[in-house]
């Protein structure tokens, strides 16, 4: 397990080395509340938005793609923790969005593939 959250940490690293010089402005990383968790809260100064960023890194596809692990509940979880964000910061009036950083371990190399917009609000479904 230690293998994988020290994975984890740096891809969130290669993550943030990415976004700033993608032009972003890292605000926070980690914040975490009881709906979840956000690895990444960043500015985008190109389209003035305030971006909440799920990151997954992987070795491997063996288990499927980065995005593939942001199941609906994972999705969720982000949307209602960028509400707390939002809420606690008395942000209003802000253009939102959630994107998603594949991060790619191979070779001793990094690769990003950022996919921006990676899922709007999830529907709620209620029991009938």
């Amino acid at each position: 397990m230690y293998i994988k959250q020290e994975l984890g940490k740096e891809g969130e690293e290669e993550a943030c080395s990415y976004l700033k010089q993608q032009g972003y402005k890292i605000i926070e990383r980690n914040f975490r509340c009881k709906q979840g968790e956000i690895d990444i809260v960043a500015w985008d100064r190109a389209s003035k938005e305030l971006v909440f960023i799920e990151v997954k890194t992987r070795t491997n596809k063996n288990y499927g793609t980065p995005i593939e692990a942001v199941t609906e509940i994972k999705q969720k979880h982000i949307y209602r923790s960028a509400e707390f964000y939002l809420y606690c910061h008395k942000i209003k009036n802000t253009a939102i969005r959630i994107d998603v950083l594949e991060v790619y371990f191979c070779s001793g190399k990094f690769n990003v593939n950022h996919i921006k917009q990676a899922f709007e609000k999830p529907e709620s479904k209620r029991a009938r």
